[in-house]
């Protein structure tokens, strides 16, 4: 289904947009989640999958994307082709995502990506501006 890619142009022109520094903490991915479902309910969009993507996006984020006294960015955009790109950057840019090549073995976590790779039409990882990086997941609204 998703497709990790590590590069990609930017969004098409947006009709929508939210963006919201929160602090790289487990109570700040648990806001993300609850923003991100305020505002799509207010876009009038479906709440899931995207809610449940920000969820682990924006965990990933406070867990190993975490900087002492830095903030990570949860940024909601729909575009003109409909399309809702969700957008979580951190300012660890040299821990980059990667797909499991590998089955994975039962564990108590570590399967936040495997996720969003099934319920996301697309996804991926921006790198920069140093030292931040950007993982993103579209979900297509018109299907």
């Amino acid at each position: 289904m998703g497709d990790v890619n590590r590069e990609i142009a930017a969004p098409s022109a947006s009709l929508r947009q939210f963006t919201v520094p929160l602090s790289t903490t487990r109570r700040g991915a648990r806001l993300a989640r609850l923003l991100a479902t305020e505002q799509l309910r207010s876009w009038g969009l479906p709440l899931d999958p995207a809610r449940l993507i920000v969820a682990e996006l924006a965990t990933n984020a406070a867990v190993h994307g975490r900087v002492p006294g830095r903030s990570f960015r949860l940024g909601l955009t729909v575009t003109a082709r409909g399309v809702l790109r969700i957008e979580v950057t951190d300012t660890r840019g040299e821990h980059l995502p990667a797909r499991r090549s590998a089955p994975v073995e039962p564990a108590e976590s570590g399967y936040g990506l495997l996720l969003v790779e099934e319920l996301a039409d697309r996804w991926g990882v921006r790198s920069g501006p140093v030292p931040a990086k950007t993982v993103w997941a579209e979900l297509d609204l018109t299907r």
